[in-house]
């Protein structure tokens, strides 16, 4: 069975069919740029020339990077215009799509639920985190492989800052960080989450995740286990395909 899925985020919007026996993209993703400013018909237009791109006529899932509640409405957006805020994001992705069916879901949510189904999660019990860094870092918290959804713990102080503002992969670049500098930053990002929720594992998920051999070496003093997220970048996408199946 095939779902195409949608992963919005603060630079780019990529899609694909997705195989949802395997958890895998059943064709090579298609990305276009997230619009600057990112309003919600800018990235409508965008989602929409993603989906097209492959002809797909079918039930459509979506990420959002921001709180979506009630499957459909937007609550935060703090990478994406504030416009976005109250939206009803279904409704404008099935109406811009012709009329298709869509699913709307935080991003870090749909990538967590594809790694714990799929990748690096699976069978894991006890507390379970994926953290997506990029454009900010997003979040996702499993107790023995149940989501407690949209809780946004890249936004949490550390240090005086909100997190994402310190260890996201928009920071080294912005900051022109060393791997080894950056990894100090996570580290401490790590250490602060470890102290409020002392979970098992943590999984590294985002862009940075293929490049996980330049960095995890340097983060220390971290008792649950660190690693990468096997679905790399593209478990967003797989998740949001399975959200729209079980939706």
């Amino acid at each position: 069975m095939q779902i195409f899925g949608v992963d919005i985020g603060g630079s780019g919007i990529k899609g694909a069919p997705v195989d949802l026996g395997r958890g895998d993209l059943a064709e090579e993703r298609h990305k276009v740029l997230t619009p600057h400013p990112a309003t919600p018909d800018g990235v409508a237009d965008g989602v929409k020339q993603v989906v097209d791109h492959f002809g797909w006529t079918g039930p459509v899932g979506l990420t959002f990077p921001g709180v979506v509640t009630g499957g459909s409405t937007i609550r935060t957006a703090a990478n994406v215009d504030k416009s976005w805020i109250d939206t009803d994001a279904r409704a404008l992705f099935s109406e811009r799509l012709g009329g298709l069916p869509a699913t709307v879901v935080n991003d870090a949510d749909a990538a967590g639920v594809a790694e714990v189904a799929f990748g690096a999660g699976q069978g894991r019990k006890g507390t379970v985190i994926l953290l997506t860094f990029g454009t900010g870092i997003g979040s996702a918290l499993f107790v023995d492989g149940a989501l407690v959804p949209n809780t946004e713990l890249g936004h949490l102080e550390l240090h005086g800052h909100d997190a994402e503002k310190r260890a996201s992969s928009k920071a080294k670049e912005d900051g022109e960080l060393t791997w080894e500098h950056w990894a100090h930053r996570v580290q401490k990002y790590l250490a602060h989450m470890e102290m409020l929720f002392s979970p098992e594992l943590f999984i590294i998920g985002g862009g940075v995740s293929r490049k996980s051999q330049k960095f995890l070496h340097y983060i220390e003093g971290i008792r649950a286990d660190i690693v990468p997220a096997q679905l790399q970048n593209n478990a967003g996408i797989v998740g949001a395909a399975m959200h729209a199946a079980n939706s």
